[in-house]
């Protein structure tokens, strides 16, 4: 439909019902797709990616409560709004509509005027959780892109991502905190965006003016993802990622705990790749001397100690089972 003002797809056993929504709701110009049966409707929505379901709740197998279920639980349909309909009023049902994951309810029969009102809310909702949506996956995107940029530095922020997730495991940080910094170890350098080339894959040592320009990037990294709800968790680490335990660190100078924990725990992932890895300026380090050089920095008040305990217990553990025998580890 050229013109179409959203996508909806109904889902009811009763042709009727079916009948109705489809013509009140084409008429504004809607995209109406029809299903009489659940596991029919629940394909048609992952093939179409309606902007909202409206779902009858009894049903024969699947009914309405299952058939919401199973679209809360495909991240391809979890964000679409469903709204039940149903002749059951009582609390109980709706109860059981809400942990089902139903976003809002209508009664049977339809007051039209309020279908047509819920609709067109429920499909501007969706239209702007798709765009930001878009937004963040533009954002990561061009993560990946700045990294690209450099071929000494590829494939980095997939190795402190792993290595993150790990080491986030292995000190119990909970669910959501491991998706903070699974997030942060992509976007952590995205203020680089606004670093010129000629500065950010310089060979040799910056200058005082050029060094004071890198030091901006945690600055416009906050700046560029703030705008996003979603990833506000992450601008601690994003903003703070350089900091160092003694206050010698920027762009704040923060001080032992005052520098987020997440940001703690990315530093020492952060430190032990790039000593491990070749940069423009140096080759990669032997893993013995990457370790050494990590408990020096630590014994100066630069990294977290229990942090660091973890994590080289957790490398030195790799190694072993590597079979590797370097006296220096």
């Amino acid at each position: 439909m050229a013109n179409c003002e959203g996508k909806v797809l109904a889902i009811d056993d009763d042709p009727a019902v079916l009948d109705v929504l489809a013509g009140t709701l084409g008429s504004l110009g809607y995209d109406v797709l029809q299903s009489p049966d659940g596991s029919e409707g629940y394909s048609l929505a992952v093939k179409h990616l309606p902007d909202v379901v409206l779902l009858d709740v009894v049903m024969p197998d699947p009914d309405g409560l299952e058939v919401c279920r199973m679209l809360k639980a495909n991240p391809d349909t979890a964000l679409i709004p469903v709204v039940f309909l149903t002749g059951q009023g009582s609390r109980e049902a709706r109860l059981a509509g809400l942990e089902a994951g139903a976003t809002d309810f209508l009664d049977k029969p339809c007051d039209l005027s309020e279908l047509k009102t819920r609709v067109r809310n429920l499909v501007a909702y969706h239209r702007m959780i798709l765009d930001l949506n878009s937004a963040e996956e533009m954002l990561f995107t061009f993560a990946k892109i700045l990294e690209a940029r450099d071929r000494e530095t590829g494939d980095h922020c997939v190795r402190l991502a792993q290595l993150g997730v790990r080491i986030g495991e292995r000190i119990g940080l909970d669910s959501e905190q491991l998706q903070t910094l699974h997030r942060g170890c992509f976007l952590h350098d995205i203020g680089k965006i606004g670093i010129p080339d000629a500065v950010l894959l310089k060979p040799g040592k910056l200058d005082p003016d050029e060094w004071a320009i890198v030091k901006r990037h945690p600055h416009i990294g906050n700046e560029i993802c703030r705008h996003l709800r979603s990833l506000r968790p992450v601008l601690p680490l994003i903003r703070h990622h350089h900091e160092r335990l003694d206050g010698s660190g920027y762009p704040d100078g923060l001080v032992g705990e005052k520098i987020p924990f997440l940001a703690r725990v990315f530093q020492v992932v952060d430190i032990f790749d790039a000593l491990s890895n070749s940069r423009p300026y140096r080759e990669a380090l032997p893993i013995g001397q990457v370790i050494e050089t990590i408990r020096e920095e630590t014994a100066r008040g630069f990294w977290d100690q229990q942090i660091v305990d973890e994590f080289l217990t957790m490398i030195t553990e790799d190694d072993r089972e590597n079979g590797a025998n370097d006296p220096a580890i």
